[in-house]
């Protein structure tokens, strides 16, 4: 029996390009599990691939893992939050694991996720869970007496966020009981956090044996709108303690193989607080990103670090060394329209001719009248920058905000 059969075959959960292209040029067996309008593209394609309709979990759940198990496919990944729990279950049964289903709800809830973190000795803020708009009021109330406001001072925020969303879907800033008047009934139950004065960021972890294999810092310029790889020379200085708090989580979360993204807060004195993790690739396009500067597949070294297959000198010898290994930053910049009526795009000047400038990927408007944004909303498109120094491009996607894309 030669090496390659060795080899895990892998299911890839959800639809993604980048994933697939990625999964068709690497030296696995792969399957492609998504509804079924993606059928046809598959065919067409030549594409492995199994229909599934991602609903909640519920009593059909057992049959995809089933199904799966005779195919002999010997591990799922969660390529989106919406597939986390999916994997967990499936996984549960193909490598006759219980406890990954557990893990993988831990994962989705943020409330029952930081209540975990609490127990592991991780440092959290303040959260609560509210079920209505009172618990809201309330909570922003107690938060404010807690820190001793008097009459007059403006409250510190409070910020409130879905459940089991990705990211920033459903993250709303607020800060006076009059804009808990907004929220939505189909928003509740959610988690509410007190707010963190800090630096935020977001770390990328591969993770195979219990052992983190590479651990990636990404920097938020302003969060939901920019992000660059590797972190700025002043962020990864904190790299030794980042490395200890993905020790920690590692090891309070039981996680033995696969990719996580947790997100944390340094405050000004230094001490790391943890906001959430994630049990799937990133939002922003930050695999691509990491391609750009380190020059590997970060959607294969994902499956890498699930198949259990794998081996540990196959995996060592597959990922660079952080930061050392890098050519320059590379960053992308969220595009919102600033304007309640658009009716072309138009890349300014400055943006285009900028030589950190490499690529985006905008369309014209498709509506003239932008939705007004609730919460952090969703961006229109992606602008790409790439460059030698992390000061340079920090500041230059800070820049794009004052810019106007669509006019």
């Amino acid at each position: 029996m030669n090496a390659k059969q060795e080899k895990g075959y892998i299911a890839l959960l959800g639809w993604s390009l980048n994933a697939i292209e990625a999964a068709a040029s690497f030296d696995r067996r792969y399957l492609v599990v998504a509804p079924e309008w993606a059928e046809e593209y598959c065919e067409k394609h030549q594409i492995p691939y199994l229909a599934w309709n991602f609903e909640r979990l519920n009593d059909r759940s057992m049959e995809i893992a089933e199904k799966l198990k005779e195919m002999g496919v010997d591990v799922a990944i969660p390529l989106f939050e919406e597939t986390v729990e999916w994997a967990g279950a499936i996984n549960a049964v193909l490598l006759d694991n219980p406890r990954l289903l557990g893990q993988a709800m831990l994962m989705r809830d943020k409330s029952l996720m930081k209540r975990r973190a609490q127990l592991g000795g991780i440092r959290v803020g303040i959260f609560e869970e509210a079920h209505d708009r009172e618990d809201v009021v309330r909570f922003l109330r107690r938060v404010n007496q807690t820190l001793l406001k008097l009459d007059g001072d403006p409250n510190d925020p409070i910020h409130f966020k879905a459940f089991d969303k990705a990211g920033c879907l459903g993250h709303r800033v607020i800060r006076t009981p009059d804009e808990v008047d907004g929220i939505p009934d189909e928003e509740f139950p959610a988690l509410m956090e007190s707010h963190l004065d800090g630096w935020e960021f977001a770390v990328e972890a591969w993770i195979h044996n219990g052992k983190i294999v590479f651990l990636n810092i990404s920097e938020y310029v302003t969060l939901g709108y920019s992000v660059y790889v590797p972190a700025s020379p002043e962020l990864e200085a904190y790299r030794p303690q980042i490395t200890q708090q993905i020790k920690k989580l590692i090891k309070t979360f039981d996680i033995e193989f696969g990719l996580i993204h947790p997100e944390y807060f340094v405050t000004s004195d230094g001490e790391m607080y943890f906001g959430e993790v994630a049990y799937r690739p990133p939002g922003f396009k930050v695999f691509e990103l990491l391609e750009k500067v380190y020059g590997f597949n970060a959607y294969q070294a994902t499956m890498l670090v699930f198949d259990p297959k794998a081996t540990t000198e196959e995996v060592q010898k597959f990922f660079p060394k952080p930061v050392e290994d890098a050519k320059g930053y590379a960053g992308c910049f969220g595009v919102y329209p600033r304007r309640r009526v658009v009716s072309r795009l138009e890349i300014p000047e400055e943006t285009e001719d900028h030589p950190y400038f490499d690529s985006h990927e905008l369309t014209p408007p498709a509506q003239e009248t932008v939705t007004k944004r609730t919460a952090f909303g969703t961006h229109w498109g992606l602008i790409y920058f790439a460059g030698p120094d992390a000061k340079t491009l920090h500041e230059l996607l800070k820049r794009q905000e004052d810019l106007d894309f669509y006019i």
